[in-house]
């Protein structure tokens, strides 16, 4: 008997014409499922190692520093307890290394694969992370490196995603993030409010983010579970290359030209960070 599909069909072929370089919205079909029942997230939080857990206020700005960022004074365990009290902010990260989950986000990706394989390769570095936050928290203006679906769960939030431009994060930014281990948080500036398009996302939505495009994010009135899937390509690992190279070639004074202004610069530069990173190691 064949498994019921994650996503509706439909969704796919808007997430097909949009993919990689714009968000789109897809339906899912995991809301209810009981690997997300608060009972079996402590289950596996109780599993996961101290690092694959993060949690702290999420009462917080949107342009949180991240050396600031207060916690909330309880363990794990108490904060997944006391979720819809507690004004708190939880990820638990790499959960494929549980094999129920590990089979749940396999599914969910490998029903995207035929699509991403078009134009971005095959994915790899499959991951998932499941977040889940109290009434009215706050994830602050950031940005990731993978491919991200967000699917939602349970309760709502408002997703504010912007271009992945220059305008909201700078070349020596994204340098940074890649080259010296760079937080995920940024600064906000008010004036970029008006440039956010806002995605309403309850049980049952998804949202596709592009690579880098900064975000933040808002929780509804209601405790919110969301899970995030995960991959990378051929096209994101290329982009993150490319950073490497240009910000060691910045740091010894020469100004590389900006990503796309030159095409051959670009290849040439992400192979050499390709090929310097493989005699790293």
């Amino acid at each position: 008997m064949k498994a019921m599909s994650a996503f509706n069909p439909r969704s796919l072929d808007d997430f097909a014409e949009r993919y990689p370089a714009s968000p789109a919205t897809l339906q899912h079909r995991l809301a209810g499922h009981p690997l997300f029942a608060m009972h079996r997230l402590t289950t596996l939080a109780r599993a996961l190692p101290a690092d694959r857990i993060e949690y702290n206020s999420g009462d917080l700005p949107i342009g949180q520093d991240p050396g600031e960022t207060p916690m909330n004074g309880l363990s794990a365990e108490e904060t997944l307890r006391r979720i819809a009290e507690n004004k708190s902010w939880m990820v638990l990260k790499n959960i494929e290394r549980d094999p129920y989950y590990a089979r749940l986000l396999n599914a969910c990706l490998d029903e995207l694969a035929p699509v991403t394989a078009q134009t971005t390769g095959a994915m790899h570095k499959r991951e998932g992370f499941i977040f889940i936050s109290s009434p009215g928290s706050v994830t602050p203006f950031h940005m990731d490196p993978e491919h991200n679906i967000l699917m939602q769960i349970r309760g709502a939030k408002t997703f504010r995603i912007f271009p992945a431009a220059r305008d909201f994060v700078s070349d020596e930014q994204h340098e940074a993030f890649h080259r010296a281990g760079g937080h995920r948080n940024l600064p906000y500036k008010e004036d970029f409010d008006d440039c956010a398009t806002a995605y309403k996302l309850f049980p049952g939505d998804a949202l596709y983010a592009p690579v880098k495009a900064p975000h933040w994010v808002r929780v509804g009135p209601d405790v919110s579970i969301s899970l995030s899937i995960t991959w990378r390509s051929e096209a994101s690992d290329a982009e993150a290359s490319l950073r490497r190279a240009n910000g060691w070639l910045r740091a010894h004074g020469i100004a590389p030209p900006a990503p796309g202004a030159v095409p051959l610069h670009d290849r040439l530069a992400s192979l050499g960070a390709r090929a310097a990173a493989r005699l790293a190691r």
